[in-house]
């Protein structure tokens, strides 16, 4: 019988877009891999230039994404709503976070660890194409988002 924790983590990777058609088996793979958490509003997830380790597939509440600047301070760059995945940087060296990353408020997610699923994939290879392009689809709205706001400023 499977852990009461894998199965109330099976039940909610069900709510992801981010995981919308994958099929079961995978989904079965990723979910002994997932931890429910819980963060307060204005909790800073992490840093930037940080190590990379996780990534977030956020529930309820919202993540906003920012940079550090010297002299203005932390810039909100993008807010991450409910059922988006949130973290790449542990996918590529120098595996350092890009962006900082704060709760905006209460938040509900599932952490991963990096490696963990990295080695998930490299066993299922099938699996970890299909999970990485996910990942690639979220790198490039990130990167659209980003140059429509630098556009329209």
């Amino acid at each position: 019988m499977r852990e009461t924790r894998t199965c109330l983590v099976l039940n909610q990777l069900h709510e992801y877009p981010f995981l919308d058609e994958l099929p079961d088996p995978w989904l079965d793979l990723l979910a002994d891999l997932g931890q429910p958490v819980e963060y307060p509003a204005k909790h800073r997830i992490f840093s930037e230039g940080d190590r990379a380790e996780h990534f977030w597939l956020i529930g309820d509440g919202a993540v906003t994404l920012d940079v550090h600047d010297p002299e203005r301070g932390d810039i909100a760059i993008e807010t991450i709503a409910a059922g988006s995945a949130l973290g790449w940087s542990w996918m590529f060296p120098p595996y350092r976070w890009h962006f900082g990353a704060v709760t905006t408020r209460a938040t509900r997610a599932l952490r991963f660890r990096g490696r963990d699923v990295l080695l998930m994939c490299r066993a299922n290879p099938v699996a970890g194409m299909d999970l990485m392009q996910r990942f690639v689809g979220v790198t490039l709205e990130r990167l659209q988002a980003t140059r429509f706001r630098l556009l329209n400023r």
